[in-house]
């Protein structure tokens, strides 16, 4: 029906930076309003970013002043900068679409060295 297809992550250095795209396809008029979680191992996923309709975002307090969450609506993409990137950072990274009934994606790992 809808599919997320996140890309971005990989392996990077304390303080480095990376971006996520997540990509939205299938039946849908919209993007929406969309949410970055994260989960690491041993812990439950967790919301560190909310993009809405509008392009108003809001940051969970770990991540605020570092990742920067943008939407581009004509390639049904949202994006998540990450900068200044801490090990704490290290998690799969999911996108999710407040669109009836909810979207995931598939998730993107994100790996920070010290």
């Amino acid at each position: 029906q809808v599919q997320l297809v996140e890309s971005g992550g990989g392996l990077v250095q304390a303080g480095g930076s990376l971006n996520l795209s997540c990509a939205a396809s299938g039946s849908i008029f919209s993007i929406n309003q969309m949410e970055w979680y994260r989960q690491a191992p041993g812990k439950e996923r967790e919301s560190v970013a909310t993009i809405t309709s509008g392009g108003m975002t809001v940051y969970a307090d770990s991540v605020k002043g570092r990742f920067t969450s943008s939407r581009d609506n004509a390639k049904n993409t949202v994006y998540l900068q990450m900068n200044n990137l801490k090990p704490e950072d290290t998690a799969v990274y999911y996108c999710y679409l407040n669109y009836w009934p909810g979207y995931w994606g598939q998730g993107t790992q994100v790996t920070v060295s010290s």
